[in-house]
């Protein structure tokens, strides 16, 4: 048994392609209206499992269910045309067999037609990987600091520094020779992402990683302004439409309650005036 999803925009063999080239662009969106922004720019658009806490307002990622990255993943494919449509798998989805993750995997892929999808793990999901991948699903593999096992890290800590290095490496390793078009570095130290980099034949993805990496990923909601619970280091911000928005809703606010909103142009005429019809 094999899944596949309609081929639109940027395909996994293009991205892993893109090895050492001009460095791709990858962003997160979760609805179509931004994820037509994101795919004038982007060779990527992630459907993260981020929803959770940037939309939902949760604490962390663990509650995000496969039926949430559903529905933001058809709103997102309604909005992408020309980037690579990858969706995380969410926690608890895959990790208890290859088969597990088969079934849900394409699940993901058959309801909402992304590309790709992504998953948490090094060593312990090389089987995983490989399973699917062989079967058709292409997957996008994340390591270092993995958000899902918050808890068993004791917090969003860096992970890979001094000997831990190690470990790291051996992940990336794995997920590479399981059959991953590319990998997300997230947290790692400099020195040891530029490593990866160049050991891998893969594209690696830096979140909190080095500039060497082959491409790189934000939050689309951190990288504007618009999710400001915190503020990660890795975070640069390219905009403050938060900020914008509040002053926005402040000054509509204050023009309704003067009642100087809505204005003449805003409302409707007993007859229809001659140059809008309406």
């Amino acid at each position: 048994m094999s899944a596949s999803a309609s081929v639109s925009g940027l395909t996994p063999p293009e991205i892993k392609a893109r090895k050492g080239g001009t460095p791709l662009v990858c962003l997160t969106a979760y609805t179509t209206p931004v994820a037509r922004i994101a795919d004038t720019a982007c060779d990527v658009v992630l459907v993260g499992d981020s929803v959770g806490m940037v939309l939902h307002g949760l604490p962390s990622t663990l509650g995000v269910t496969m039926e949430m990255m559903i529905l933001h993943g058809q709103a997102v494919r309604r909005g992408t045309e020309k980037a690579l449509l990858v969706i995380d798998m969410p926690f608890g989805s895959y990790e208890e067999s290859p088969e597990q993750a088969f079934r849900n995997a394409a699940r993901l892929m058959r309801e909402t037609g992304a590309g790709a999808v992504k998953l948490e793990g090094g060593e312990t999901m090389a089987q995983t990987i490989a399973f699917l991948t062989r079967r058709g699903i292409p997957v996008m593999a994340h390591i270092g600091l993995t958000p899902q096992a918050v808890n068993a890290f004791g917090g969003y800590k860096v992970q890979g520094r001094g000997e831990d290095g190690a470990r790291i490496l051996a992940d990336a390793h794995a997920v590479a020779q399981a059959g991953a078009f590319s990998v997300v570095l997230e947290k790692v130290p400099d020195s040891l992402a530029r490593q990866i980099t160049q050991e891998l034949a893969i594209p690696t993805i830096g979140i909190g990683a080095s500039v060497d990496c082959d491409g790189q990923i934000l939050v689309i909601d951190d990288m504007l302004g618009m999710f400001t619970a915190f503020r990660p280091r890795f975070v640069k911000r390219y905009a403050e439409l938060g900020d914008t928005a509040e002053a926005a809703v402040a000054a509509y606010a204050e023009e309704v309650r003067a009642r100087s909103f809505p204005g003449p142009e805003h409302v409707f005429a007993d007859a229809p005036r001659s140059k809008d019809n309406a």
